[in-house]
C-alpha cells in the first residue's frame, strides 16, 4: 500500500539514472504483456525505502557472505572500482579502427602531430594487489599501438600512481595531475576545493556508506580569463561549472560534463598553437590545465558524435592532434560512433 500511494521518485541520485515511472493502462499494453513489464520495473524502482534496502544488501553482500565484489564493484585498501575482465581485444579492435577513420578521413596529408594515448584505470593498480581478475594492460596498448601506427604514443601508465585517482569514482584528481600536464604539454595551477563531500559514481553503484571526500580544481589567471564554446548548446561559459558542481555528479563542473563538442579559447596562452583532443571523461579535468601551452583547445567525444560529421566543425591543418582513452572505453568501445 505505501508503495501504491507514495509519490513516485524521478531519479535516483545513488545510481545518477532515471527511475521507472507508473505505467499506463492500455488494453493492448496488457494483452501484449507490455504493461505487466513495465509494472514489475516500476516496483523494483519505487519499493519503498529502496536505498537503505540497496545498503543492507550490500552490507551483507561484503561483510556477512564475505562476497569478493557486489555487481561488479569491489573494496580494497579504502578504494572502490569496477572489475573490468577480461581483454575484448574485438573492442579494443574496433576503437582502433574508429581512430583510423578519423585519421585517414580527416589528418593524413596535413601537418597536424598526432598523438595517442592510453589512460589505466584503477584496477591496473588495486586488481593485482588485491587478489583481483585484471585485464591484460600490455596487450591493449600493443594491440591499440598496433591499430593505429601513424599516431605517436605517449605513456602515461608509470606517471600515474593509485593515490591519483578519487576513492569511489573511477576518474583521477585533478590537483594531482599538473605533472601529467606537464609532460604532455606543460601547465600549472593553484588549488580550490569544492565546500561539498564528493561521492563518486562507485560509491552508489556499490550501496555502501562510504565517506565523502574532497573533489578540488586548479585555476589560475589563464584559465579564468578562458571561454568556453559548447557546440550542444551554443553558448558560452566559463572553463568551470559550478553550477554542475552544485547537482547529481560534481565531477561535471569540469567543462560542464560529458559534451561531444566543445572549443575552449586561451587569450593569455604562452604559444598560438591549436590542440585538438579526441576524449572521453577523463580529459574534462585534464584539458584546463593544457590552456598555457595552447592558444586553442578542442575537445571531442565521439561516444555522441559521429566521426562522420567531423568535418562540419573542424579543420585540420597543422595542429597538435591527441587520442587520449581510458582503458575503461577502450574494452568497451561499443560506445564510440
Amino acid at each position: 500500500l505505501w508503495s501504491v500511494l507514495r509519490t513516485p521518485d524521478a531519479v535516483s541520485q545513488a545510481e545518477r539514472r532515471p527511475l521507472a515511472q507508473r505505467p499506463a493502462f492500455t488494453a493492448a499494453g496488457f494483452l501484449s504483456g507490455k504493461f505487466s513489464d513495465a509494472l514489475d520495473d516500476f516496483a523494483a524502482d519505487q519499493f519503498p525505502l529502496r536505498e537503505q534496502l540497496r545498503t543492507l544488501r550490500s552490507l551483507v553482500s561484503y561483510d556477512l557472505l564475505g562476497q569478493r565484489d557486489v555487481d561488479g564493484v569491489y573494496l580494497s585498501g579504502g578504494y572502490a572500482a569496477k572489475l573490468d575482465f577480461p581483454l575484448n581485444t574485438g573492442s579494443v579492435d574496433r576503437a582502433a579502427q574508429r581512430f583510423r577513420y578519423v585519421y585517414d578521413t580527416y589528418l593524413a596529408g596535413t601537418e597536424a602531430n598526432v598523438y595517442l594515448s592510453v589512460i589505466p584505470d584503477k584496477g591496473y593498480f588495486l586488481a593485482p594487489a588485491s587478489g583481483r581478475p585484471a585485464m591484460d594492460y600490455d596487450a591493449l596498448v600493443s594491440r591499440l599501438r598496433e591499430g593505429t601506427p601513424e599516431m605517436t604514443y605517449i605513456d602515461l601508465f608509470d606517471r600515474l600512481t593509485l593515490e591519483d585517482y578519487y576513492r569511489t569514482d573511477a576518474h583521477w584528481r585533478q590537483e594531482r595531475l599538473p605533472a601529467v600536464a606537464r609532460y604532455l604539454a606543460g601547465a600549472m595551477g593553484t588549488e580550490v576545493t569544492l565546500d561539498r563531500p564528493f561521492y563518486g559514481v562507485y560509491s552508489g553503484y556499490a550501496a555502501l556508506p562510504l565517506a565523502g571526500e574532497s573533489l578540488r580544481y586548479l585555476t589560475n589567471d589563464t584559465i579564468a580569463a578562458c571561454r568556453v564554446t559548447n557546440y550542444e548548446t551554443g553558448g558560452e561559459g566559463p572553463v568551470y561549472d559550478l553550477e554542475k558542481a552544485r547537482g547529481s555528479d560534481p565531477y561535471e563542473l569540469f567543462l560542464s560534463g560529458s559534451v561531444s563538442l566543445l572549443t575552449v579559447e586561451s587569450p593569455n596562452a604562452r604559444t598560438d598553437r591549436e590542440l585538438v583532443v579526441f576524449r572521453d571523461s577523463f580529459a574534462s579535468s585534464l584539458a584546463p590545465l593544457l590552456l598555457e601551452g595552447y592558444s586553442r583547445v578542442t575537445l571531442v567525444d565521439i561516444r555522441y558524435l559521429s566521426p562522420t560529421q567531423l568535418g562540419r566543425y573542424l579543420t585540420f591543418t597543422d595542429q597538435d592532434v591527441l587520442f587520449l582513452y581510458s582503458t575503461g572505453v577502450l574494452n568497451n568501445s561499443s560506445t564510440l560512433k
